[in-house]
């Protein structure tokens, strides 16, 4: 199986900077894409950012140069920096992994799942 944690959310004054961070973990054989999205309550949830194993990202038009998602392969982690920072960003921010891991059998099953999320807070 396969656990994906978030961290480092928090309350923020508007202009402000946050540093998000995921860390997914278990028996996982490799990891594909990366992304956080982010949800307001009522609303559907939204991919804010997102890197493929290869390195290409993807950006929300909202968020685009203020934000700036990276990974570390090794250690299958994905950062959001967080720049600028708006009150419309309040929101809870979901990581997802999708990958293959080893299973009980020893075969490579599929895996995509989401971290419990960390709420970010812009406001003065």
């Amino acid at each position: 199986q396969v656990q994906v944690v978030e961290s480092g959310g928090g309350l923020v004054q508007p202009g402000g900077s946050l540093r998000l961070s995921c860390s997914a973990s278990g028996s996982i054989f490799s990891v594909g894409a990366m992304g956080w999205y982010r949800q307001t309550p009522g609303k559907q949830r939204e991919l804010v950012a997102s890197i493929t194993g290869g390195g290409i990202t993807n950006y929300a038009d909202s968020v685009k140069g203020r934000f700036t998602i990276s990974r570390d392969d090794p250690k299958n982690t994905v950062d959001l920096q967080m720049n600028s920072l708006k009150p419309e960003d309040t929101a809870v921010y979901y990581c997802n992994a999708e990958g293959y891991y080893s299973s009980s059998y020893s075969e490579l099953e599929h895996f995509a799942a989401w971290g419990q999320g960390t709420q970010v807070i812009v406001s003065s």
